[in-house]
């Protein structure tokens, strides 16, 4: 009520609301989804209107917020508060009394009041005049249904001494289902000036509860573990516990002087960290501009699809956002910005850029941490590393870094994934050694000597799918007598497993393309072969390794053969071989040919080895018996015999994960 002779003599009348029943719906009611961001916009008033200190004050039955800012005599109450669409920065300025800029723009705030109450009362007092009213949702209603004007009811003044008291009451449940912990968490995070001192001793602050809100209710600083500052260090570090790391980056958006950022972005330890059921998701990165949120989260729109996308938290305070020269990119609820300005766009190109700058540092960091982590939870993995040679231990610490940041639900789940990485790691580290001395850029004594122990003792270490496949193998003929038996597991396995015959064919490879057309196109290789023919081979394969031709022939196991023969057939091989690469690569193509024959029983001319050797040579050809190839392997291979010690030795290893 009114304390002094401004009031007129209908009191009825003396507050006065114009306004449209659909932007009551839509910009009161339906604006906003949560009682922070409601709250939020009765705190940024609040900072417009100089206050110094803001008491949110939460009960079961209603939400009281109090100021001690300048308040409002009875022409600010209607034309400026009741006035829907009311542009404080056109009509006021573009900065309060004291000097602090305006963070409202477009005058519909306060109707987001009614998004969490369904009555809405107002006591404020200026310069000696004391008003009260109240406004509820269902008078609103009728009133605009009938001329579209709404007087909301005179109430007796309750105070506040200075400033502003606004009640809601008749509380939405619904939305408002948020503990004053949460409340106060999200609040934290909805602004950058609580907590501000300015110059004359001015100064802001927000409480809930009695309790001041401060940045240690922020729980985004308390779950970082990396963090970037943009353009200089201001965070106080005992507001952010669990920091390990932290660094400044760029501020500048772009070349434009005035298009600069403060604020920061950073890792958590792991994605659940920055999950909490009363504050919300914390993995975003929220934009400020001139001390309150402007935009919820711009992480889903950067198209970052690194790793770190799960572990990122941030504020972002981009002032230039919120121009008074400058056309409102603001959506109506002040939480989101229009997304074909340029500086929206160019904001979000900054962003990008700077996560990806950040993202290869903070991926060594995390796995280097995460690494230590695990060596100390599982005393197995720390005695595998400590086995391994000293420049591979950060690489495998490294490697089970990245393992324990996977989440996971099943502890066993992830032991599983150790022993992989492990075994990942095992078959892998010879190849990363010598890639490593081959990037070397000055091969002093001191670099090479070292590494090349490493290398020495890696290549005694054979890897265990390898030692098991080949041994397997061997083992198929090791025993047995009968030279058909040992045709049939030749037969099986020889044209897949090159190394049999030569331990440098181990990568060799077929090509079937070739292989056609020498059997299409040549004689030598024909399928229809006559009946002799037929009975003197098993079969016949090409091969290439490494730039030399290789043909494989497989005799039946008694078939009984001379020299001059084989010599024969290899030449035929040779030159029908030659023609077909001399097609593909020239007329002066010259191929490095190779011919195996693999027999059971020796050549006719057996007892003059001499000969044998001459004929054959002049083919570019050689032979090898079945027992011969067996022998060799088992020789050649003595070493992954050996290796199985090693093999055990990590098995055990693994055993105790």
């Amino acid at each position: 009520m009114v304390t002094k002779s401004t009031a007129k003599s209908n009191l009825g009348n003396l507050y006065k609301m114009k306004i449209d029943l659909r932007v009551l719906d839509h910009l009161g009611i339906k604006l906003y989804s949560n009682a922070a961001a409601v709250l939020s916009e009765a705190v940024a008033n609040a900072w417009d209107a100089d206050t110094q200190n803001v008491q949110i004050t939460i009960t079961q039955s209603e939400i009281v917020v109090k100021d001690d800012g300048i308040g409002m005599d009875l022409n600010a109450i209607n034309e400026r508060f009741l006035s829907v669409g009311y542009d404080k920065r056109a009509t006021e300025g573009t900065k309060s009394p004291i000097g602090r800029a305006f963070m409202g723009r477009k005058g519909i705030g306060k109707l987001s009041l009614f998004s969490i109450a369904e009555e809405v009362t107002i006591h404020t007092t200026k310069n000696g005049e004391n008003h009260a009213f109240r406004m509820s949702i269902s008078e609103i209603e009728a009133a605009i249904r009938r001329d579209n004007v709404y007087h909301p009811t005179p109430v007796p003044f309750a105070g506040p001494k200075v400033g502003t008291r606004i009640v809601l009451a008749k509380l939405k449940q619904r939305r408002l289902a948020l503990a004053a912990a949460g409340l106060r968490k999200r609040i934290a995070r909805r602004f950058s000036v609580i907590g501000y001192k300015g110059p004359k001793g001015d100064k802001f602050s927000v409480s809930i509860n009695g309790a001041p809100i401060g940045p240690q209710d922020r729980d985004d600083l308390k779950k970082v573990e990396f963090l970037w500052e943009f353009g200089a260090a201001r965070i106080n570090k005992a507001d952010c516990p669990c920091l390990l790391h932290s660094d400044v980056i760029s501020d500048e958006v772009s070349k434009k002087p005035l298009w600069k950022v403060r604020g920061w972005i950073a890792a958590a330890a792991r994605p659940i960290d920055l999950r909490n059921d009363e504050s919300g998701s914390m993995n975003g990165i929220v934009v400020v501009a001139r001390g309150r949120l402007i935009q919820e989260n711009l992480l889903d729109k950067l198209n970052f699809n690194r790793i770190l996308n799960s572990y990122v938290t941030g504020q972002v305070e981009a002032d230039f956002l919120d121009t008074d020269k400058e056309d409102d990119i603001a959506t109506s609820d002040r939480q989101r910005l229009v997304e074909d300005d340029e500086r929206y766009i160019t904001l979000l190109a900054f962003l990008r850029q700077s996560l990806l700058n950040v993202s290869d540092s903070w991926s060594t960091l995390r796995n280097e941490v995460r690494g230590k982590e695990v060596q100390t939870e599982n005393p197995a993995l720390a005695e595998w590393i400590g086995a391994l040679p000293s420049s591979q231990q950060s690489a495998a610490r490294t490697m089970l870094g990245t393992i324990q940041g996977i989440e996971v639900d099943d502890v066993d789940e992830r032991k599983a994934l150790y022993k992989a990485g492990v075994l990942a790691f095992e078959r892998l580290r010879l190849r990363d050694a010598s890639h490593r001395l081959s990037l070397l850029p000055e091969l002093t004594a001191a670099k090479l000597l070292p590494l090349m122990s490493d290398l020495s003792d890696l290549e005694g270490s054979m890897y265990r799918d390898i030692v098991r496949e080949r041994l397997t193998v061997i083992q198929q003929f090791v025993g047995l007598v009968d030279a058909n038996e040992k045709e049939k597991v030749l037969a099986q396995c020889i044209f897949e497993q090159m190394w049999l015959l030569d331990a440098g064919w181990e990568r060799a490879t077929g090509s079937e393309r070739i292989e056609q057309t020498l059997k299409k196109d040549y004689s030598a290789f024909s399928p229809t072969l006559t009946d002799k023919e037929s009975k003197g081979r098993v079969d016949i394969r090409y091969r290439t390794n490494a730039g030399q031709h290789i043909i494989v022939e497989l005799k039946r196991a008694k078939r009984k053969i001379g020299v001059n023969e084989l010599s024969e057939q290899g030449n035929r091989y040779k030159v029908a071989l030659t023609k077909c690469l001399r097609k593909q690569n020239g007329p002066d193509y010259v191929p490095n040919v190779s011919i195996v024959f693999i027999l059971g029983v020796e050549v006719n001319e057996a007892d003059n080895p001499d000969f044998v050797r001459a004929v054959l040579d002049a083919t570019g050809a050689r032979l090898v018996y079945y027992d011969q190839l067996i022998a060799s392997a088992q020789a050649s291979y003595a070493a992954y015999l050996k290796s199985t010690e090693k093999v055990d030795a990590l098995e055990n290893l693994l055993k105790k994960l």
